[in-house]
């Protein structure tokens, strides 16, 4: 697994980290080299279930082989370039999988609430991060699931700080380009863009006769940085819908051409809740808004009741109403009992509620990745990469001219910067000769022609 090249006698010998370490064994503060952890990690990362820590475990046997090539063979550049090889190696033996949970890690770390960390310690655990990222042949697997999260922690506002994002950025700037990450320097710039355009609003709404009882803050977010979002129809009350048509007046009226999509999937909102104990706040995300609201106009509802009233899609209410009566803040009551909400169920206003904070946060469901989002993450990254296959197949031959299948698979793996199997190329030069961009030599099939 992990090959070293030990020079002596002028005579190269092969050896694996396993038979090094049965003749070295390095003590350290009284502790022995596990040399079962590289099996396990070998096994773990060839499993079908890949573990949520794998990420940890990987930086801390990164840290016990550096301290191996640190104290055994002070840091020997065969021996560092071996175990670098070796890393990039068996991370990859599941491909795409790893992009995806070292975005997740660093998601967990850059998160609000994370208080296992000051700055300078995760400025230090960034850096192990970027060193494990660079071993890793999917990037874009990692952009795509990292641009996912990073927009949930803007627009719930759950990153615990700029300054972290913004090094985590200019970390990834550095390891892959500006290209890499233009989409997500593009979400910063709309976030700042946004502040100041509700500066202006607020004071369009001074002038206005008819001043609103809600207070509406509006991020405005170009749709090619961001992640596709499924637009979604729900039911809002006519004090929302008419404040948003007055931001829409206002908007317009500044930037004519333009054209706006309102998704309420991560809005978010503070109501102001009446309780047997006293007043408190509750944060909570716009879909479990909807639903608090009903409770000012009845005191008992069943699911359908509510799914019809609000509009919200079935799968996003069992989970909004999960949060609300099944969670720790337990702001309704769900009867019969129970963890899982099912047909049927039927919900009133839990007066009773108590809580020592005065602000509640009950919107973390928003920030939870749900099976369907992970799919559809994993999806877009594959069409992503067949439009780059025949981007680049076009590229080639539009060059080129005639060219054997051999040497046109042969460039396009200098060309494409995420992994490919044969069988995938193959696939994605007959879609083209189907759709007339190239076709096959009529006396030798395994020559293509580029078709003007």
């Amino acid at each position: 697994l992990f090959r070293t090249h030990i020079a002596s006698d002028g005579a190269v010998q092969k050896r694996t980290v396993e038979g090094i370490l049965e003749q070295i064994e390095l003590e350290r503060n009284g502790e022995t080299v596990d040399r079962s952890l590289l099996r396990s990690l070998l096994g773990m990362l060839s499993d079908l279930q890949v573990p949520d820590d794998m990420v940890q475990d990987l930086l801390d046997f990164k840290d016990k082989m550096d301290n191996v090539v640190q104290s055994c063979f002070a840091r020997n550049e065969a021996f560092i370039n071996a175990m670098k090889e070796a890393f990039e190696t068996f991370i990859n033996k599941r491909p795409n999988k790893p992009a995806e949970l070292i975005a997740k890690y660093v998601d967990s770390k850059l998160r609000a609430g994370n208080k296992e960390a000051t700055e300078e310690e995760l400025e230090r655990i960034l850096d192990k991060i970027m060193i494990i990222f660079r071993f890793i042949h999917g990037k874009d697997v990692f952009e795509a699931f990292y641009k996912k999260d990073l927009a949930k922690r803007l627009l719930v506002g759950k990153s615990a700080s700029v300054d972290a994002e913004k090094s985590m950025l200019s970390k990834l700037k550095h390891e892959c380009g500006g290209a890499f990450t233009s989409k997500l320097e593009g979400m910063f710039k709309d976030m700042e863009l946004s502040k100041d355009i509700m500066i202006q609003f607020k004071q369009y709404m001074q002038n206005q006769s008819e001043p609103s009882i809600i207070e509406l803050n509006v991020n405005i977010l170009t749709m090619g940085y961001w992640p596709s979002y499924t637009p979604m129809e729900v039911h809002l009350p006519s004090e929302m819908v008419k404040l948003q048509e007055v931001f829409k007046l206002f908007y317009l009226g500044k930037h004519s051409g333009r054209k706006l999509q309102w998704q309420p999937t991560l809005g978010h909102a503070v109501l102001k809740a009446e309780f047997k104990e006293g007043k408190r706040e509750l944060q909570v995300s716009l879909f479990q808004t909807l639903v608090l609201l009903m409770f000012n106009e009845g005191e008992e509802f069943s699911m359908e009741e509510i799914r019809a009233a609000t509009g919200i899609e079935e799968g996003e209410l069992r989970r909004t109403l999960q949060s609300l009566a099944c969670g720790k803040a337990r702001v309704l009551n769900k009867n019969p009992r129970g963890k899982d909400v099912e047909d049927g169920d039927r919900f009133n206003f839990n007066n009773d509620f108590k809580h020592k904070l005065f602000r509640i946060k009950i919107n973390q469901i928003q920030m939870k990745e749900t099976v369907e989002e992970q799919v559809s993450t994993t999806e877009r990254v594959f069409q992503d990469r067949q439009y780059q296959i025949d981007a680049a197949v076009v590229r080639i031959m539009k060059m080129r001219k005639t060219l054997s299948h051999n040497l046109l698979v042969s460039e396009l793996y200098n060309q494409l910067k995420f992994p490919v199997k044969p069988g995938d190329l193959k696939k994605r030069i007959e879609s083209l000769i189907d759709r007339d961009y190239m076709e096959r030599d009529k006396e030798t099939p395994n020559q293509y022609h580029y078709v003007a």
